[in-house]
């Protein structure tokens, strides 16, 4: 789960982090107020979406010289005027595709008199499952075009949980930042608040991009993403109460709900599976086959026939499906149990678009057996191989 810059803000803030002071804004008519309760002289009004490149992107229907996401004001009035410009228009970036994001919240802040910028992340380093530092003098920029260009700019090191976070990690960022004297002091203070807030909350990912140093050498956290382990949601209620479903794909958000594991693709053939491992491989055969897969989407062990009606529902509500394969592998899933959901599901959102189903394994006949006398028209399919060929011809052609 991730949130808006200004939930991170505010986080870090009540752990004690050096951030700067700023109002959340939903309505138009609060911008001014919020605007004149800081101290400026300079403010800076920010977009809220779940996205980066706030600054580097582009409204829908931009008028010639329009900024960004990120403004700059000089003025409690020019702030306000900036947020209801943004406020209700579609934020268009590098990581939120074509569509974009609309603008229901902005955040305004106090202005900061730059020195330096870096870059600062933890994050869950997955070959060694322990929390991981990456820091980066080029702060302010994509960390993935500076690991692509200048990757030996890019310092990144696990902290062992037996020993534990120590002051030396954080003097090892602030050297690898290029830091001196009472910057070190604050460093090393930072990192550990980091750590700790990383941990309590059940964080996947912290990113300071960037982590400045002002003029007046102190540091602060000038924006923040944060995302939080889903499965660790239900000992953490102060961040559930955050979530912003409006920012969530409707069917993931759908599926969530069910308990259904689902991702959104950009593919034209839905897939409905049992098991993560099996979701995989049918995506990978579905392009062996020259076809795209429109999600993933793991239904689970022990799936109910509601379960795998809902799942058929969230595939079918995409518009970019073309087709549908269902992959059954019965172990302690039924294969009876899918076949009843599959039929349930078609005859109450009915059936569109090719949809070929392959079933193996517990109760697998009498699974067969439903889907052949539901009088539906579903292509069977032998074995996987059998059933991603049969529906990518039929997507094709």
């Amino acid at each position: 789960m991730n949130i808006h810059e200004y939930q991170a803000k505010a986080l870090l803030r009540s752990y004690g982090a050096p951030v700067s002071d700023g109002r959340a804004v939903l309505r138009a008519e609060e911008a001014k107020t919020a605007a004149g309760e800081l101290d400026g002289p300079l403010w800076v009004v920010k977009a809220q979406i779940h996205a980066g490149g706030r600054g580097k992107g582009r409204f829908k229907e931009t008028e010639a010289g329009e900024k960004g996401g990120v403004r700059i004001a000089r003025s409690v009035e020019e702030a306000a005027n900036e947020a209801r410009k943004m406020l209700g228009r579609t934020l268009v970036t590098h990581q939120t595709g074509p569509a974009g994001k609309q603008v229901n919240r902005i955040y305004i802040e106090d202005g900061s008199d730059i020195a330096k910028e870096f870059y600062l992340a933890l994050l869950v380093d997955r070959q060694t499952s322990r929390i991981a530092f990456v820091c980066s003098t080029e702060g302010g920029m994509d960390i993935e075009e500076v690991a692509a260009k200048t990757p030996e700019k890019i310092l990144s090191f696990s902290v062992d949980p037996a020993s534990g976070l120590s002051d030396f990690h954080g003097r090892r960022v602030a050297f690898a930042l290029g830091l001196s004297g009472a910057q070190v002091k604050q460093c090393v203070a930072l990192v550990r608040t980091l750590y700790r807030l990383f941990a309590d909350k059940d964080m996947e990912m912290l990113e300071i991009n960037p982590l400045i140093l002002g003029t007046d050498g102190t540091l602060k956290c000038l924006d923040a993403k944060m995302g939080f382990d889903n499965n660790a949601l239900y000992r953490q209620a102060d961040i559930l109460a955050l979530r912003d479903e409006t920012e969530e794909d409707p069917k993931e958000l759908a599926a969530s709900k069910f308990d259904l594991n689902y991702i959104a693709l950009d593919g034209e053939i839905g897939c409905m599976v049992n098991g993560a491992g099996l979701a995989m491989a049918t995506m990978d055969i579905i392009k062996l086959y020259g076809a795209e897969p429109a999600n993933f989407l793991d239904v689970g062990g022990g799936a109910t026939k509601e379960k795998v009606t809902e799942a058929f529902k969230i595939i079918t509500s995409d518009p970019n499906v073309k087709g549908i394969l269902v992959n059954i592998f019965g172990g302690i899933m039924r294969c009876d149990i899918i076949a009843e959901g599959i039929i349930a599901a078609v005859k109450e959102v009915g059936l569109k678009v090719p949809l070929v189903v392959r079933l193996e394994g517990t109760n697998v006949e009498k699974g067969k057996e439903i889907i052949a006398t539901s009088g539906l028209n579903v292509i069977a399919g032998d074995n996987l191989s059998d059933a991603a060929e049969k529906i990518v011809k039929a997507v094709k052609g």
